[in-house]
């Protein structure tokens, strides 16, 4: 990540899937039989094209939308791991919900009822099937080499046709691994942890070593304090997050950190999360990491105020910023001289060449969820590229690109 001479950008990772690729993961998921060559030659040209419009609206560090994970932002790697299985649910499961069945729901739970009913797990038409109870049975290793493989050369084919771009691709961070997991190998909670920081190690490796960059989601770091807090306690929460820190960073030791970002963000269903843990209370934690990006929920109106923890909180020296400054989760699309306002106050806090601007989370929480129409996602996409020029102009002036 080197300097630039204006502010650049870039989003989260997960971007809304077409339709007809939809189709296709929608039978993956559910084991149904498909055309593998159609959905090969489907899924090249459908990175291709979101490569493409990405740049098109003036993203200038693009990713392959997640593409070609049939199973969602967390739950894809379950299928690049040995020594995981999947069981029946039993009946007290909160199942593809279980993430966020916390002290939010409990508060507005007729207003979940009613927002789940009308919008949740649903996209394109069909729910989600239930998900299992994942269960540890042996030794985690890594065998997603072949799929890993495949995605790296479906998204640098598609780069090599786009010029001024730089590529990143979203992987599972080790905290963020089927969290209510059961484990029956290993010793303790820890342990199986660690298991698995080492294995996603090698996917992490793949991606570095193919020229591109890493960024590492971990909504569950700061989402599960709404889960543990109470009847656990902020100090109870801040130790078990430091252990997914340590995960991590065992995960990362000996990759080079400026090539890895780390997102981390309050989960991304549109609720009230009037439970959610401050920034202030996790930043400490997160700056510990060894990676060059923080990718930062700001933009949501429940986080937006957060921006003043940088008037405290020195960025670390090495380190980049990439603030959300536009929201996955609403239908307003927002100004870009609300854009532009919301990075040169970050800006002149912790360094204009130390910001990326990017978006709060996914637009796409998986193949089959969305919080917003295509066409909101690519005008706020847009609306972010026009904020981060206004904003070069204010603080690089008549240099800025």
């Amino acid at each position: 990540m080197s300097d630039p001479d204006r502010i650049l950008t870039s989003h989260v990772g997960s971007l809304i899937r077409p339709p007809e690729l939809v189709a296709f993961l929608l039978k993956q998921q559910d084991g149904e039989p498909y055309d593998a060559a159609a959905f090969e030659t489907l899924l090249r040209q459908s990175v291709d094209n979101v490569v493409r419009q990405q740049a098109e609206v003036g993203i200038d560090i693009v990713s392959d939308g997640e593409y070609g994970k049939p199973f969602g932002w967390s739950r894809y790697v379950l299928h690049r791991l040995n020594g995981f299985e999947e069981r029946p649910a039993p009946p007290t499961a909160s199942g593809s919900l279980a993430a966020t069945a916390g002290k939010d729901r409990r508060d507005f739970a007729d207003f979940y009822r009613e927002y789940e009913e009308a919008n949740g797990m649903v996209g394109m038409g069909k729910q989600y099937r239930r998900q299992g109870q994942w269960t540890i049975t042996g030794p985690i290793k890594y065998s997603g080499q072949a799929a890993i493989a495949a995605d790296i050369a479906h998204f640098k084919t598609a780069l090599a046709e786009v010029a001024g771009v730089q590529g990143f691709m979203p992987v599972v961070a080790p905290g963020s691994v089927a969290p209510e997991r059961k484990d029956e190998h290993y010793k303790t909670e820890e342990e199986g942890l660690f298991a698995i920081a080492a294995a996603l190690g090698e996917e992490y490796k793949a991606i570095i070593d193919a020229g591109l960059t890493v960024q590492i989601d971990d909504a569950f770091l700061a989402s599960w304090y709404d889960v543990m807090v109470p009847p656990s306690t902020l100090a109870e929460y801040r130790k078990w997050a430091q252990v997914r820190v340590d995960a991590l960073n065992h995960a990362i030791k000996g990759l080079p950190a400026d090539k890895i970002r780390y997102h981390v963000c309050w989960g991304s269903w549109n609720g009230p999360h009037t439970n959610d843990v401050g920034a202030r209370d996790i930043i400490d934690l997160v700056l510990k990491l060894n990676v060059g990006g923080i990718s930062l929920e700001m933009a949501n109106p429940r986080h937006e105020h957060e921006w003043r923890v940088w008037e405290t909180v020195k960025l670390p020296e090495g380190k980049k910023l990439l603030p959300g400054v536009v929201s996955h989760c609403t239908n307003v699309v927002e100004h870009p001289e609300l854009v532009a306002e919301r990075i040169t106050r970050l800006a002149k806090l912790v360094g204009r060449t130390n910001v990326i601007a990017s978006t709060d989370c996914g637009f796409a929480q998986g193949p089959f969820t969305r919080r917003t129409h295509p066409s909101i996602m690519w005008a706020k996409l847009k609306s972010l590229a026009d904020g981060a020029r206004l904003a070069s102009k204010e603080l690089w002036g008549r240099k800025a690109a």
